[in-house]
């Protein structure tokens, strides 16, 4: 039997996957968070970083790739492995991009790996955060796992109208550091 806490989850999913934004709102507001997100005093002080390859609703993150490597960051994107796990895999341009098991783009087997250890911020993906920085991803934990041995800093870039007051957390739940929207900047610290 699902837990209450899970069935939240999936009514919560739900209700944010049908939430749609044309294409010049999107752009817009892509636009407002990768500013914000570059100017970061963490992302500007960064070595190495950790990114998500953006698709649907979230924001198109690829348009960070240029302006970070032009900052002299090396990056990352995550490769999934069986059993609900990832690694940080060496991004080294579009050429060096599969489609990954679920259809998003991710480095191919020729790409360095890199322990979480050895990141200095990790940008996690989510469909909407809350206001104590919770964020709820897609349902398969592969960063929920991944972020239980990291101790660097972590930001999540969340729409303005998918920020909510609390969402349910479950105790395998980690919060981030930072969640950045267009217009706030929410730390845990």
């Amino acid at each position: 039997m699902q837990s209450t806490i899970t069935a939240e989850k999936v009514r919560f999913r739900k209700t944010v996957k049908e939430f749609r934004l044309t294409k010049e709102e999107k752009d817009s507001s892509d636009r407002l968070l990768f500013a914000r997100f570059l100017s970061l005093p963490q992302v500007v002080s960064s070595t190495n970083i950790l990114l998500f390859y953006g698709v649907g609703a979230e924001p198109d993150t690829s348009q960070t790739l240029k302006p970070l490597l032009s900052m002299g960051k090396r990056l990352f994107l995550p490769h999934c492995l069986p059993g609900g796990k990832l690694e940080a895999r060496a991004y080294r341009g579009a050429a060096h991009l599969i489609s990954g098991p679920f259809g998003i783009p991710e480095p191919d087997e020729g790409s360095a790996t890199i322990g979480p250890n050895f990141l200095s911020l990790i940008l996690v993906p989510n469909l909407c955060c809350d206001r104590r920085n919770f964020r709820l991803g897609h349902g398969g934990g592969y960063y929920d796992r991944y972020l239980a041995g990291y101790s660097g800093f972590t930001v999540a870039l969340c729409r303005d109208k998918l920020l909510y007051p609390a969402l349910p957390v479950e105790p395998h739940d980690r919060p981030v550091d930072l969640v950045l929207t267009e217009t706030q900047c929410l730390s845990r610290s």
